[in-house]
């Protein structure tokens, strides 16, 4: 059996820096910059906002579609082209986008795009890493990654609306394109497939570590941890989408002013960040179960305080204030659960098996939130499923948490 060898540190850092960065041009890019780019199109081409998001709800499934193959191909050591070729195609696609004039045109664009995420963003990142340092020793560079790309919409909303505002939308998505070429320079230049710990040992052949994941991932999908950790992970990403695309209109419902909500919602970032750098510092030692079990058992809390008739401005922060730092906390222990309860190899593979219904769940969860609001046309409703869903993912991780200490990893 294959042993990862220990990072140097310079090994480390420098990939980890590099991933970080594009991940900020990634996430600000394919993601945050999106809804500026809705609302201006919408005013040049009069669309309406069902028309737009519609695009951006295939875009989504698509990627779910790719989760899998896209892990497994990391796995394989073709990490470097899934980079590169993904930043190039979005690239041409940000062009291409820039003529659009017909709705068909934007949906075949915009699906195109979505699907990108599965190659570009966290999940491909954070299995890189994970390959060249072996998954058991990635949680410091996973750690940084998250760190650098906690600021990517501080850096891209204020970027991308400058560029609207200044030169418009269309000449916005020629910089989001350079963008990209410059992110997939440095993904040929960083990414250096002989380096990776699964090429380091030479202790066995590529056949054998090809049948080896092979017999790894039929051996979890034979796993109640598996299964409890597919199904906790695919509820948070609902609970977290329905929050993420529905906070805004529900504490307006709340009455609270609109620039008291802008602003409380601006706490969640700095606060994300805030807890990656906490566990960095304080918490190397503690599981990533224990951590993911203790950040969970929080969001039943929050979500429960905002069904309070009246709520201040103060509580308001404080509540988004311990909601960025648990979440924070939690995008790492996503990334770190795989090696730690299920298996130290086929991190690619098993994270992409996850992956498919979390992403097929952030698509659909604000849609299935927006028919619970019209039930009654009161968030209300909304927030007593968000609660019984929190609690829900919250039983099922400790769940998950406990039969794996009871269960070996599969090697």
């Amino acid at each position: 059996m294959e042993t990862a060898r220990a990072p140097t540190t310079g090994q480390l850092h420098g990939l980890a820096r590099f991933l970080g960065i594009a991940q900020i041009c990634s996430y600000g890019t394919i993601y945050y910059a999106f809804p500026l780019i809705i609302v201006a199109m919408q005013r040049e081409l009069g669309w309406s906002k069902s028309d737009v998001y519609g695009a951006l709800t295939i875009g989504l499934l698509l990627a779910a579609a790719l989760a899998y193959p896209v892990g497994l191909a990391i796995d394989r050591g073709h990490g470097r082209r899934v980079m590169v070729w993904g930043s190039l195609t979005a690239a041409v696609l940000f062009i291409a986008w820039s003529f659009v004039q017909s709705l068909f045109i934007f949906y075949l664009i915009a699906a195109a795009m979505g699907s990108l995420q599965a190659a570009i963003l966290y999940e491909s990142a954070f299995a890189l890493l994970a390959r060249r340092v072996g998954p058991q020793n990635s949680r410091a560079g996973i750690t940084t990654i998250t760190l650098w790309a906690g600021f990517a919409s501080t850096v891209f909303i204020p970027l991308e609306q400058f560029l609207i505002d200044g030169w418009g939308w269309r000449a916005s998505l020629w910089v989001l394109a350079l963008v990209n070429v410059v992110c997939a320079a440095g993904y040929w230049h960083w990414i250096k497939p002989e380096l990776d710990a699964v090429n380091a040992t030479q202790t066995t052949s590529k056949a054998d570590n090809i049948a080896r994941d092979k017999n790894i991932i039929h051996e979890a999908l034979h796993s109640s941890v598996f299964w409890l950790l597919l199904i906790a992970l695919t509820t948070y990403s609902m609970v977290f989408s329905v929050f993420t695309f529905h906070m805004y209109p529900m504490l307006l419902d709340k009455q609270l002013p609109t620039n008291e909500v802008v602003w409380a919602i601006s706490i969640i970032g700095p606060a994300q960040v805030l807890g990656r750098i906490i566990i960095s510092r304080f918490a190397t030692r503690v599981s990533m179960r224990t951590l993911g079990s203790i950040m969970l058992s929080i969001f039943p809390f929050v979500f429960a305080t905002f069904l309070l008739d009246s709520l201040s401005f103060q509580l308001v922060a404080a509540l988004f204030g311990i909601y960025g730092l648990a979440n924070g906390v939690f995008t790492i222990v996503r990334s770190q659960v795989v090696p730690e309860m299920l298996s130290a190899h086929a991190y690619g593979a098993l994270n992409g098996l996850i992956t498919v219904p979390t992403i097929i769940a952030r698509a659909i969860g604000p849609v299935v939130a927006a028919w619970l609001w019209a039930i009654d046309q009161s968030y209300d409703i909304v927030l007593v499923a968000q609660v019984g869903a929190a609690v829900l993912l919250t039983v099922l991780f400790w769940a998950a948490n406990l039969a794996s200490r009871r269960k070996p990893l599969v090697v």
